[in-house]
């Protein structure tokens, strides 16, 4: 697919409250490439890619993502240390300061849309201070054709101005970055930060809000694929549990990697126009497809480079959270229109470093809605005197930064559509076998792509005693054979050869997804609480 050229086309941001500015309309990946090295503000790393520095800030800042409590807002949005409420009148004071910043400034501006689905269509006009900010905008929205230009007319509009700063006292804000929805205005309002990732998931909170409200359409931190035979898998997880990994699979067409919709008429569709992969230890070995979309084109993020261009992906002195932006043409195998029909599975991903967990289990529709409300992962903690401890992390839904809504809802709206679809629902521990993190090993990437497979293909027997064994503390059931996957691997109490320590860990790991979920007691339904861990055997 072919970058569009720059659009011989003009706008005015007068309407914006943005004065006297130059604006660069609809320029093309390539000017804006050339635009970004130009200006000093990025430089071409060996693969042809743009490589930039996104200052300060290099992921997103929860603590400072706030939604305006209006009409819409006020008696729907879950609101807390998630979902922080900002004062109507303070969000018109501090956009009329962000506009006047703009102005009379060189300003980039972009149409775009999201939601693959034309009956789910959203436009979008982005406005940039910096090119390589409008570059992403490029890579990750979808992009209108020149006729569907012609007659564009944008929904939501994105500001992002990371040379603006906010005064906290004065604007309200918690320092001085922020990013900021109002569903009245239809304005994500973004300052005082330069990382990309903020424009991408302003937009998809609100998806998150919007879709479910008013068009009854689940939203849903995933990726997706298509089988040969149309059936569609989505995959949950928090990062680091294989998400994007496993969802890139040779013989399945790509959906998406990140974000998407479940409809009313059982169709999956992407948002997005692209991918925004992290790039921590990278390698053509482990990621080809992911390496080879890396070239002109793409935008790397934080990364260090030699003096000839050549990224050291294993270099984490900016951030651990290095990253690369591409539009999806950039990976060959993918579905087009981004869409499928018919999901027949479900995988929740986790990467438990406890070593519990079963590899893969079957969950009943009480405890995929229990799982998906938790979002469990385990981060693995650095080491102090030798001492190697994980920590349990939990996010509601996998991806609860960007859900307005209470969990449950958008649990109550997926067991809905599982009971319907008649889809199997699937938990795949990623993580730790053997023992916990610092004894065990992680689970082999072979062994997790052949029990998916297996999954998928039908492989793993009938729903009985004969073919699965019921996890006596999480009470999820664990098949007891699967093709290419040596027997004793599907039992984590197996692997560790000592019971008594496998099982105070288990009870551990138990007590902190109870803790978790008490949060959530009072909203959920009692079959969705018996979804969760058990005490004792059965």
């Amino acid at each position: 697919m072919a970058n569009h050229s720059q659009s011989t086309k003009t706008i005015s941001l007068d309407q914006y409250g943005i004065k006297n500015a130059k604006v660069n309309y609809q320029l093309s990946s390539d000017e804006l490439h050339a635009e970004t090295i130009s200006k000093g503000l990025g430089v071409e790393s060996s693969s042809g890619a743009l490589a930039v520095n996104t200052g300060e800030f290099t992921g997103r800042s929860p603590m400072d993502r706030f939604i305006v409590k209006d009409a819409i807002t006020k008696d729907k949005v879950w609101w807390g240390n998630i979902n922080i409420a900002f004062d109507t009148d303070k969000f018109q004071k501090l956009y009329d300061k962000v506009v006047d910043y703009l102005s009379e400034k060189e300003i980039y501006v972009r149409d775009s849309y999201a939601c693959a689905d034309e009956n789910y269509k959203l436009n979008i006009r982005v406005i940039n201070e910096y090119p390589w900010s409008n570059m992403f905008a490029y890579n990750m929205f979808l992009r209108p054709t020149e006729t569907e230009l012609e007659n564009f007319s944008p929904e939501w509009t994105v500001v992002n101005a990371p040379g603006f700063m906010a005064d906290p006292e004065v604007d309200g804000t918690r320092q001085h970055n922020f990013a900021i929805l109002d569903f009245t205005r239809k304005i994500a309002l973004i300052g005082g930060t330069g990382y990309t990732g903020e424009i991408k998931k302003g937009i998809f909170s609100a998806l998150n809000f919007i879709l479910p409200v008013f068009k009854d359409t689940l939203p849903m931190h995933c990726s997706a694929n298509v089988g040969k035979d149309g059936d569609t898998s989505i995959f949950f997880g928090l990062s680091g549990t294989g998400k994007t990994t496993l969802s890139t699979d040779p013989n399945r067409s790509l959906i998406g990697d990140d974000e998407h919709g479940w409809t009313k008429e059982n169709t999956v569709f992407n948002f997005e126009g692209g991918c925004y992969a992290k790039v921590i230890n990278l390698s053509e070995e482990q990621e080809p497809e992911i390496f080879a979309a890396i070239k002109k084109g793409a935008i790397l993020e934080n990364v260090i480079m030699d003096d000839k261009g050549n990224v050291d992906y294993a270099d984490t002195s900016i951030t651990q959270n290095t990253r690369v932006s591409y539009p999806i043409y950039h990976i060959d195998n993918i579905r087009k229109p981004s869409a499928g029909e018919n999901p027949k599975n479900i995988f929740f991903l986790t990467a438990d470093a406890f070593g519990v967990l079963p590899p893969i289990s079957k969950l009943t529709p009480s405890q995929a809605a229990y799982h998906f409300i938790s979002g469990y992962t385990a981060k693995v903690a650095g080491t102090e005197a030798g001492v190697v401890e994980p920590v349990p992390s939990f996010s509601a839904c996998f991806g609860a930064p960007f859900m307005p809504l209470h969990p449950t809802e958008y649990a109550d709206m997926l067991s809905k559509k599982m009971l319907e679809a008649g889809v199997n629902v699937w938990l795949i521990n990623t993580g730790w076998t053997g023992g916990p993190y610092g004894v065990g090993t992680r689970m082999k990437l072979k062994y997790t792509r052949a029990m998916i497979n297996a999954a998928l293909n039908g492989d793993l027997g009938d729903y009985t005693y004969e073919d699965y064994h019921i996890h006596s503390v999480f009470g999820v059931a664990q098949p007891r054979t699967c093709p290419g996957v040596p027997t004793e691997v599907l039992s984590p109490r197996t692997t560790w050869n000592d019971d008594k320590a496998y099982y105070t860990m288990a009870f551990k790991l138990s007590n902190a997804f109870r803790e978790n979920f008490k949060k959530f007691e009072s909203y959920a339904s009692e079959e969705v609480r018996r979804g969760g861990p058990q005490r004792y055997a059965f």
